[in-house]
């Protein structure tokens, strides 16, 4: 006879899926108990750090990443970041123990009250099997509906005394089934409605693309370059993306859209259709009032989202996978001059940035300067650093696909448990996290992880002793004298080497590159690097 739990373990690995994040509960245990060698458990010690880690390995490696997590508290700690991944468009399988069903009823101790209610709205689906033996085909349905578009997390609750029912004949057959089961999402927009866009774009006399994260994500980078490239299109990122979806030392790239109204209008200026790829349209914060568009400007919207899509407050969308119809749009146009080749006047590329004079503590330029001095090509990068990111998007210019990584979704705590996943997901690229000395505290645990299983991440910490992000906006809105904002006596390197990470403190620039590139050279384990910065607020 067959088990629920040798039933789930043979579709994990028919999927092959067959590392689990977790922090185990007395719930879980049914499940994890005699678990298969040829899997592994990759341990967090709170609930938030294992989501942040599931999120950071399956964007990392394109793949979907199973979650267990212990039943109802569990749900709760983890929640913050269930919410970044939803907004990352990760694809996720959250499962979480429930009371045996024998005890749900008079809701025992530890019984997951409502249980499909907990993790809504950041999830895309929450079920709980109505019996042992549906478990299976629950678990094959969360899969596909974390891979389709929009691609995002689900949630499964499941008893904890389901994994040891057996299955008769036809529901092991059943079993098999739902595991070899796939769902394809490649789908490119209709042929005429991909036409209509391109003559809109053949028309158009000064157009522009906004690239976004779904682009990396859905492997359409190089579609992206070859559509700019064909049409002649300036690029533009759309800004608070989690990824990178245009590589930024190229003649077409341009920068960063500001993330605000009327800025973010002001610097479209000049431009008569504007193509959005792979974001939404668009990501504000803070509120700056102002059009969406530059008087004159037209707006078209390609996402495989059918929620951005709905939400735009302006322009046509097409719903369908970038990459398809990227190919297709670009088989379409003929091939034009662009900015890069003297044809139509596009925005002047950013600038290099200006050399500052040194001082003690270092700038965050100076110091981020440093880190990419000291850091080689292949780096996949992890920013968790608010008041500094736009500055490391001025000074390190991410050139290759899936080599940036932060949250789109605005919780803190993303990014030391997201550079852990990342690096056990993809061993053969060097892993940088910039972390600030604020964000760190939200998911400090995942150093242990990484000490644990000796992922060689650099953890480079810019710290500046507050709230630097919150002061900018406080600054901004006109909010003097709000408490909290100062982060006094944080130690970096004491709490790196109390979970056995090795710390250094970086006394200067030299000082910093020579350790980023030291420790991005190793492989036996992770490092800590905590660079003392001033405070240089980000402008809008």
């Amino acid at each position: 006879m067959t088990t629920v739990r040798a039933a789930v373990f043979e579709l994990l690995r028919d999927r092959g899926v067959t590392t689990v994040f977790g922090n185990p509960g007395s719930t879980e245990l049914p499940f994890l108990r005699d678990f298969p060698d040829d899997f592994r458990y990759v341990l967090g010690l709170q609930e938030a750090v294992v989501v942040g880690m599931a999120d950071g390995h399956a964007q990392a490696t394109g793949t979907t990443a199973l979650v267990n997590l212990h039943t109802a508290p569990g749900v709760g700690n983890a929640m913050g970041a269930v919410v970044n991944a939803a907004a990352n468009h990760t694809p996720m399988v959250i499962t979480a123990g429930q009371q045996v069903r024998a005890m749900m009823t008079m809701e025992a101790l530890l019984t997951n009250v409502d249980a499909t209610t907990l993790p809504r709205p950041a999830v895309k689906w929450a079920y709980e099997p109505p019996r042992a033996q549906d478990v299976p085909a629950a678990l094959a349905r969360a899969f596909h509906l974390a891979e389709t578009a929009p691609r995002g997390p689900v949630f499964l609750s499941l008893p904890m005394d389901d994994f040891d029912v057996e299955l008769d004949e036809a529901e092991a057959a059943a079993a098999r089934h739902a595991a070899r089961r796939r769902v394809t999402d490649a789908t490119a927009a209709a042929g005429p409605a991909v036409e209509a866009l391109a003559a809109r774009l053949a028309a158009a006399a000064n157009p522009v693309m906004v690239t976004g994260g779904s682009v990396d994500a859905e492997g359409a980078w190089d579609a992206a370059v070859a559509l700019a490239e064909r049409r002649g299109l300036p690029v533009w990122a759309s800004p608070i993306e989690g990824r990178v979806g245009f590589p930024e030392d190229h003649r077409l790239y341009r920068g960063v859209l500001p993330p605000a109204l009327a800025p973010l209008a002001a610097t479209l200026q000049g431009h008569d259709l504007v193509l959005v790829v792979g974001a939404p349209v668009f990501r504000y914060y803070p509120y700056v009032p102002g059009p969406v568009l530059p008087e004159g400007a037209e707006l078209a919207l390609l996402t495989s989202d059918p929620g951005e899509a709905a939400r735009a407050p302006v322009g046509d969308a097409l719903v369908a996978g970038l990459r398809p119809t990227l190919e297709r749009l670009t088989e379409l146009l003929d091939k034009r001059a662009d900015p890069g080749d003297d044809g139509p006047a596009g925005a002047a590329p950013p600038a290099a940035p200006a050399e500052e004079p040194e001082t003690e503590p270092m700038s965050a330029r100076t110091a981020l300067a440093a880190v990419a001095a000291g850091a080689p090509p292949e780096t996949l990068w992890v920013n968790e650093s608010p008041s500094n990111v736009q500055i490391f998007r001025e000074v390190v210019r991410i050139d290759r696909p899936c080599s940036f990584l932060t949250t789109a979704g605005g919780g803190l705590g993303f990014g030391l448990a997201a550079a852990v996943g990342a690096q056990l997901g993809r061993p053969e690229r060097p892993v940088v996290a910039l972390v600030g000395d604020g964000s760190a505290q939200y998911a400090i645990t995942a150093l242990w992880t990484a000490a644990a299983y000796r992922a060689p991440v650099t953890f480079v910490v810019p710290a500046n002793g507050e709230y630097a992000i919150l002061k900018w906006f406080g600054r901004f809105e006109n909010t003097p004298g709000v408490p909290g904002l100062d982060l006094p006596g944080l130690d970096l390197c004491a709490l790196a080497r109390g979970y056995g990470v090795p710390a250094h403190r970086a006394t200067d620039a030299a000082h910093l590159a020579e350790l980023v590139a030291g420790a991005t050279a190793a492989t036996d384990g992770p490092v800590l690097i905590e660079a003392p910065i001033t405070t240089v607020p980000p402008s809008l």
